[in-house]
């Protein structure tokens, strides 16, 4: 093995992103504090990749020194960002893993109002799927069970509160069974 060759890493990962179709950020996250550290650079970046993908029909591009798989639906597109040295097969199951478990919850309207209105599942997808740039997770459904199970785990205070100020103790029993 010769000593310019990177060495094997488990921080696969350098980015997540998913933009509308104007290439605006609807998702962002950067695991890589050195690669876009302002938000003016992640916005160019993100900017350079959706002109390069959004009118192609290939799956994946090199930009910038960076290997990045990507899938649109309707008028969202979900980007996956790697070094260019990283396997295109692991990104890629990364990027269905993120599709196919966000695609699940938003019920197979994966458009951008419905992203919108479950971005907090769609951000507990993404952490479910990659730590700190580690891929943790490629099967979608042992990520929604995880999310489903932290969806479940934590009560909506404010259901509980009003079901006790207007005295539905029904309400309560039945959400206390559920968790």
């Amino acid at each position: 093995m010769d000593s310019t060759s990177p060495e094997p890493s488990l921080y696969t990962v350098k980015a997540v992103f998913i933009l509308d179709n104007d290439g605006n950020r609807l998702l962002s996250k950067y695991y890589d504090p050195e690669l876009y550290p302002s938000m003016k650079e992640q916005k160019t970046f993100e900017r350079n990749v959706f002109n390069k993908t959004h009118k192609a029909d290939n799956e994946i591009a090199f930009l910038e020194g960076m290997t990045i798989v990507y899938k649109s639906s309707i008028d969202l597109f979900f980007y996956v960002v790697g070094s260019a040295q990283e396997n295109e097969l692991m990104l890629m199951s990364v990027l269905n893993c993120l599709f196919d478990s966000t695609s699940h919850i938003l019920r197979k309207n994966v458009e951008q109002r419905c992203l919108l209105e479950n971005m907090e599942g769609v951000f507990l997808v993404v952490d479910e799927i990659i730590d700190g740039g580690v891929i943790l997770e490629s099967d979608p459904q042992q990520v929604l069970q995880k999310v489903n199970y932290r969806l479940m785990s934590e009560p909506a205070y404010g259901f509980v509160l009003f079901d006790y100020i207007t005295g539905n103790l029904e309400a309560q029993t039945d959400r206390s069974q559920l968790l």
